[in-house]
């Protein structure tokens, strides 16, 4: 069987980029390509995607959510 590439790469409405320095440590959070806060841990995060309409289930789901830089474990810069 033949697949045929779809030329459609799925993009998550939701953005965690890469840990800042700072006192705490943060994380921007952008929705949608737009930069809307930042996030200090992932309920953080949770609470940010709620304010905009988005229920996250599954916070490991890449079509939901894209962790930049690490995990959602990572909250401190490397």
């Amino acid at each position: 069987m033949t697949e045929i590439a779809s030329p459609y790469i799925a993009t998550p409405r939701i953005m965690v980029l890469g840990v800042q320095p700072g006192t705490p440590p943060f994380r921007i959070v952008e929705i949608d390509g737009e930069v809307v806060g930042a996030a200090k841990a992932m309920v953080d995060v949770l609470e940010t995607a709620a304010a905009y309409g988005i229920t996250v289930h599954d916070l490991d789901d890449p079509d939901v959510v894209r962790w930049v830089g690490g995990d959602k474990y990572t909250w401190k810069p490397r």
